[in-house]
């Protein structure tokens, strides 16, 4: 049963990326194309954060300093080396995975909401930013960022860089999908069930935690990394506390710990506030009573609630049980 989840989910993201890829052909308005290039980064990120937050079952409310270490990094390397955002990308892995053993170690000895107020105080980035202004630019941000680039061509078009953001997610999905469902992704799940019998088999719960606090942060800074080459202009003022809860949002929407269930909820909290401008100053009011409503009527995540209406469906329709159709 688990192979054929494991298989259903493969094939939902594998028709998610074939459709991705036929979309700029209906799309003609730069403005959309941009807010999809929002959906692509948010994917990668909330990819990362599922590993801590929906796999481990700790919570996280430090993402939005991860995101701007992330997009700082790999901006002020090429600033002052004036070498390729290529290589911008690499330090922004190695920022991650010094995220991620700072970050990790804490969770050794606090749990629950303890470990969140610690996560919390990741915050304290966007204050250092802001305050080393010779260095970082201070409040006024960094300009003129170069955009990524191959050969000396620069990818600079929203389509041309929703293509390349397209191969990141890809790949970034592939590499959270193949440790989710390998030994890594089964011992953090026990962790996130009942840590003190994982401890009893005599699994290393320290050296775990760690990687899962490092995988979700080298995603999270190359998610930066990306936005900072593809906006061209970052400020401390982007990433703060309500970036983080965003990104929380995004995964509940798509069900803590489905690996699947981040595309479709980092698509949906990106876009529907977008579809909702029309209602003027009421949107936000309108969307956040829409993703509340989510959370009372589906707990799971609004992926699996469909997923079950589907099945039931189905089970109507062929007059067989779910266990009949799956064989």
């Amino acid at each position: 049963m688990k192979k054929k989840l494991k298989l259903k989910s493969l094939h939902f993201a594998v028709g998610a990326l074939v459709i991705g890829a036929f979309l700029p052909i209906f799309i003609k308005n730069d403005y959309y194309m941009m807010v999809l290039n929002r959906v692509l980064i948010n994917i990668i990120v909330v990819l990362g954060l599922n590993f801590i937050t929906g796999l481990t079952g700790q919570m996280n409310l430090g993402t939005a300093g991860i995101f701007a270490l992330g997009a700082y990094s790999s901006a002020l390397f090429t600033r002052y080396t004036n070498l390729t955002p290529w290589l911008g990308l690499i330090a922004a892995v190695i920022m991650g995975i010094l995220i991620g053993r700072g970050l990790g170690y804490p969770s050794l000895r606090v749990r629950g909401g303890y470990l969140s107020l610690t996560t919390l105080g990741f915050g304290v980035v966007r204050l250092l930013i802001s305050n080393t202004p010779k260095f970082t630019g201070g409040t006024q941000g960094i300009r003129n960022i170069r955009p990524y680039n191959i050969g000396s061509y620069q990818i600079q078009s929203q389509k041309e860089m929703y293509y390349l953001f397209l191969v990141f997610t890809a790949i970034a999905f592939f590499i959270a999908w193949r440790i989710a469902y390998s030994k890594w992704g089964r011992i953090f799940k026990s962790l996130r069930d009942n840590v003190e019998a994982v401890e009893m088999s005599g699994v290393d719960i320290a050296s775990c935690k760690i990687k899962a606090f490092t995988v979700a942060s080298i995603f999270g800074t190359v998610a930066g990394a990306m936005y900072a080459h593809y906006m061209g202009y970052i400020n401390p003022s982007t990433f703060n506390l309500d970036l983080s809860t965003n990104y929380v949002v995004m995964l509940m929407v798509g069900g803590l710990g489905s690996v699947v269930g981040t595309i479709f909820g980092s698509a949906i909290v990106t876009i529907l506030p977008e579809m909702l401008r029309f209602l003027g100053n009421y949107y936000q009011i309108v969307f956040c009573s829409i993703i509340l409503l989510g959370a009372i009527f589906f707990p799971d995540g609004w992926v699996s609630a469909a997923t079950g209406l589907f099945m039931k469906m189905y089970q109507r329709i062929s007059g067989k049980s779910y266990a009949e159709g799956g064989e």
